[in-house]
C-alpha cells in the first residue's frame, strides 16, 4: 500500500512540474508577445534613415541600400546625394544623421555634435582614386602632382586649365588639402556644372585636364558619346612611403598596392544618438556582404570579404 501510494505521490509531483513548465513557457510567450506590442516602432531595423552621400559615390551607395533593403524591407534609407561641402552641411543641420565621405569631419565641424554629446560611430569602408583626364589631341599623357597644384595656385603650366565639376566636391578639396593652399586662384581652374559637362570639356578642348573621382568616372565613361577624344592620365607617386617616381594609372590593383598617389579613404560616419537604423546600416556596407559589393565594382574595400574553398576527397 506503502509502495502504491509513493507511486501516485510521484506522478502527481511529475504532473505538477510539467504544468508549471508548460505554464511557464505560456507566460514567457506571452510576456514575449506583450513586450514586442509596447516595443517602439523605430528599431535597428525597421525605421527610416536620412543619409547625406558624397554625389560622387551614389550609385555605388545605392547598390549597397538595394541589398541591404532586400534583406531588410521594413527599413528605409533616403539618400541626399550632394557636393561633399554641401553634404557636411546636410549633416551638421540635422537633415541627415549618417554621411559618407572621403573624410571625417574635422575640429571645427565636430564641435556642433560635441557639444550635444555625441560621439560618431566611423569606419573606413574603401578606397578609391580621383582620375585626372585629358583630351587624346593633347600631347600630355600623364601629369604630377605639384603641375596640378600650380594651376591652382594660380601658376601657368603649359597653358593648360583644370576642369572640375564643382568647387565644393571631395576631388577639388583633395588637391587643395595635398597643395596645402588656403584660397585657390581662379586663373587656371573651371567649374562647369556636372561630371558629364567635364567630360565634354575635356572632349572638346585639348589645353583641358579633366578631374573626377574614379567610380564616378567610370560609371559615366562607357556612355559618353565623345569618349574617344578622352584619355586617363597617368600620374607620377610621389606621395608617401609608396613613393617611387613612377607614373601610375589608376586601378583596383595601384590603388590596393598605394601606388596610385591620387587615393581617398571613404567613410561611413554615423551621427545617430542612438543605437537606429545607422548602426545597422553601417554594419552591412562594412560587413562581409557589402565589402564583396566594393570589390566588384572595382575599388579597394577597407576589408578584404573572405573566401571560401571547398575541397573533395573525390570528383
Amino acid at each position: 500500500m506503502k509502495i502504491i501510494f509513493s507511486i501516485f505521490i510521484c506522478i502527481t509531483l511529475g504532473l505538477s512540474v510539467m504544468g508549471c513548465k508548460s505554464s511557464d513557457k505560456e507566460h514567457s510567450a506571452g510576456s514575449d508577445k506583450l513586450v514586442a506590442e509596447k516595443a517602439p516602432k523605430g528599431g535597428t531595423l525597421v525605421d527610416s534613415l536620412s543619409v547625406a552621400v558624397d554625389g560622387s559615390i551614389l550609385p555605388l551607395i545605392q547598390e549597397q541600400a538595394e541589398v541591404f533593403h532586400s534583406a531588410f524591407p521594413n527599413s528605409k534609407i533616403n539618400f541626399i546625394a550632394k557636393p561633399e561641402l554641401l553634404a557636411v552641411k546636410e549633416l551638421i543641420s540635422g537633415n541627415a544623421s549618417v554621411a559618407i565621405l572621403a573624410r571625417e569631419l574635422n575640429e571645427q565641424e565636430s564641435s556642433y555634435f560635441k557639444s550635444r554629446s555625441i560621439t560618431p560611430r566611423v569606419f573606413p569602408i574603401w578606397k578609391d582614386g580621383i582620375v585626372i583626364i585629358g583630351n587624346t589631341n593633347s600631347a600630355d599623357t600623364s601629369v604630377n602632382i605639384e603641375s596640378l597644384v600650380n594651376l591652382l595656385k594660380g601658376v601657368n603650366v603649359g597653358n593648360k586649365k583644370v576642369v572640375f565639376d564643382n568647387l565644393n566636391s571631395s576631388s577639388f578639396r583633395h588637391l587643395q588639402d595635398l597643395g596645402k593652399i588656403e584660397k585657390v586662384a581662379s586663373n587656371f581652374i573651371e567649374a562647369v556644372g556636372t561630371s558629364v559637362d567635364v567630360l565634354s570639356m575635356v572632349a572638346e578642348n585639348p589645353n583641358k585636364i579633366g578631374v573626377l573621382g574614379f567610380l564616378e568616372f567610370r560609371d559615366l565613361i562607357s556612355s559618353f558619346s565623345n569618349k574617344n577624344n578622352i584619355r586617363i592620365l597617368s600620374v607620377q607617386n610621389t606621395l608617401g612611403e609608396h613613393a617611387d617616381n613612377k607614373f601610375y594609372f589608376p586601378s583596383q590593383s595601384t590603388i590596393a598596392a598605394g601606388q596610385y598617389p591620387l587615393q581617398r579613404t571613404f567613410y561611413i560616419l554615423n551621427y545617430q544618438p542612438n543605437l537606429g537604423l545607422g548602426i545597422s546600416f553601417s554594419g552591412f556596407v562594412t560587413g562581409d556582404r557589402g565589402q564583396r559589393i566594393v570589390l566588384r565594382s572595382g575599388i579597394v574595400p577597407a576589408t578584404m570579404p573572405g573566401r571560401e574553398i571547398i575541397i573533395r576527397d573525390e570528383i
